[in-house]
């Protein structure tokens, strides 16, 4: 699994590349987290365009990057899940604590 931090102005975005799983999910939170520590956007994109497999470990990572964000009053947003990434996203209930954009 890849992730490209990219910081744009107050925003940040986390471009996931492959497997979330719990062998991924660590290194993403770390890599993601610390972007958060240092720039403490108000915006918190999540790309999952290029996620090919999400497990809870996916989950997880949202859950925990939401309550992050919440310590400082920022959002998060879920970019382009595939329409199965989608559908675990809305099942477990994350469209009610990120917003789940398709562009």
């Amino acid at each position: 699994m890849q992730c490209k931090i990219d910081v744009t102005g107050n925003m940040v975005t986390a471009f996931l590349d492959g497997e979330i799983d719990h062998h991924t999910a660590k290194e993403l939170r770390e890599q993601i987290d610390l972007a958060i520590e240092q720039h403490m956007p108000a915006n918190l994109m999540l790309d999952f365009r290029n996620v090919t497999f999400m497990d809870s470990s996916g989950i997880g990572l949202v859950m925990g990057r939401y309550r992050h964000m919440q310590q400082f009053g920022g959002k998060v947003h879920i970019l382009n899940p595939s329409p199965s990434i989608k559908k675990v996203l809305r099942l477990a209930g994350m469209d009610r604590l990120a917003a789940i954009e398709n562009n």
